[in-house]
């Protein structure tokens, strides 16, 4: 197969979130506008100044065999989650071992476990810590642990870009495809680190929420009294297969993978560059063949920072223009940081699956200063055929993915 400028194409899908244990449940409640933001109330949430969060709707124990979770980390058990909900949504594909590939990005990894058995070393000594440790701490064990459920041999990668991670790993993805490395990639983002050194951290940088009273509305993207963004986990993957390939064992396709572009700002650790952003749209639209005017719906990143915001609604403006109609999911699931991305995916390829993109929650007053078309109030309908969604992150990360229907 040659190198190109091939398209993949969607056929599985896979997620637990805030908003639900699987795809159907977050998707319903994102075109409800139903927020998955909630006060924690965890007995370690009591002394931190902020203590709302986006805690998975579903505990992946309950899904999970109780022995084999015990060996893994939350990041990695959700992970499995997204990805065999994934596969079994795309028929479980009879692919060569060789030509199967995984992708799964994260931002901390096994964040939980290092803190847990750090507390046990420092109460009960080294006799006491889990031999289980490092292979639950690994960034890499999410990606480890699909590929062996899968069998997938020809390569098992972990993107660590932060809140980039989960679109720079579709974005391989479609380069393993285009490349001729594999036939089949089972690709996304898994994150789960709400715990107090994480809340602390970014609380203490004054990029959180801090409407404790009133969680549901915490998450406002683009809106005037935005004032940072709200915590949460879960995992999303989708199923890229060459097109040839998925079309010659008859496959359900959902949209095509078009093109992506992937960029950095080298220009500041926790702001982003506007200017970076709209490389990385730009190259996603040349990677796809398309023009600005052919995007007629982003999902944009939007965070609900009072700078993330702006700089993004700039990029987008500059790249596209202020015609495509865009939408902000983090308003209702909150912020999954390494998994955002690959979430922001899945939400993109059911709108123009469907023909329907989620209102974005909590935007009652629109910032001047965004010129863009920001879907309020109830679900759009349309006959959306291209479609972009962002991710960036700290370290100036930025993906852009090009979806078409």
């Amino acid at each position: 197969m040659s190198v190109g400028t091939d398209f993949a194409t969607v056929t599985g899908l896979g997620a637990t979130t805030p908003l639900g244990g699987d795809v159907a449940t977050t998707w319903a409640g994102l075109l409800a506008g139903r927020s998955g933001v909630r006060a924690l109330d965890a007995d370690w949430a009591a002394g931190l100044p902020v203590r709302i969060g986006g805690p998975l709707a579903v505990e992946p124990t309950d899904v999970l065999d109780r022995v084999a979770a015990r060996r893994l980390d939350r990041c990695e058990q959700v992970a499995l989650i997204a990805a065999r909900e994934a596969w079994a949504d795309a028929g479980a594909p009879d692919v060569d071992p060789e030509r199967l590939a995984v992708v799964i990005g994260t931002g901390t990894g096994g964040a939980l476990t290092l803190l847990g058995q750090d507390d046990v070393l420092e109460r009960s000594g080294p006799r006491r810590v889990s031999p289980h440790t490092m292979p639950m701490v690994m960034a890499n064990g999410p990606a480890a642990y699909v590929s062996m459920e899968l069998g997938a041999r020809a390569g098992a990668h972990t993107p660590v870009s932060a809140c980039a991670s989960g679109a720079e790993a579709i974005a391989y993805g479609l380069d393993l495809i285009r490349l001729g490395r594999a036939d089949v990639v089972v690709a996304g983002g898994a994150e789960a680190c709400l715990a107090p050194l994480p809340l602390a951290g970014f609380a203490q940088a004054q990029a959180l929420s801090t409407r404790n009273d009133e969680p549901a509305r915490a998450s406002r993207p683009f809106d005037v009294e935005r004032n940072g963004f709200v915590m949460a986990e879960g995992a999303a993957v989708v199923v890229l297969e060459r097109a040839g390939f998925a079309k010659a064992r008859g496959a359900r396709r959902y949209a095509s993978l078009a093109g992506a572009g992937v960029t950095s700002d080298a220009y500041h650790i926790t702001a982003g560059a506007p200017e970076g952003q709209a490389r990385a749209i730009n190259r996603a639209l040349a990677s796809a063949g398309l023009t600005p005017q052919d995007i007629d719906l982003v999902h944009a990143h939007a965070t609900s920072t009072p700078r993330g915001d702006l700089a993004e609604a700039e990029s987008v403006t500059t790249a596209i223009g202020t015609h495509p109609a865009v939408t902000a999911i983090k308003s209702m699931t909150g912020h999954l940081c390494g998994a955002a991305g690959a979430l922001g995916a899945v939400a993109t390829i059911l709108s123009l699956h469907e023909g329907t993109a989620p209102a974005t929650l909590n935007l009652d007053n629109q910032a001047p200063e965004v010129k863009l078309d920001v879907i309020t109030g109830t679900p759009r309908r349309s006959a959306y055929t291209a479609a972009l969604t962002n991710a960036f992150g700290f370290g100036g990360h930025n993906a852009a993915l090009v979806f078409t229907a």
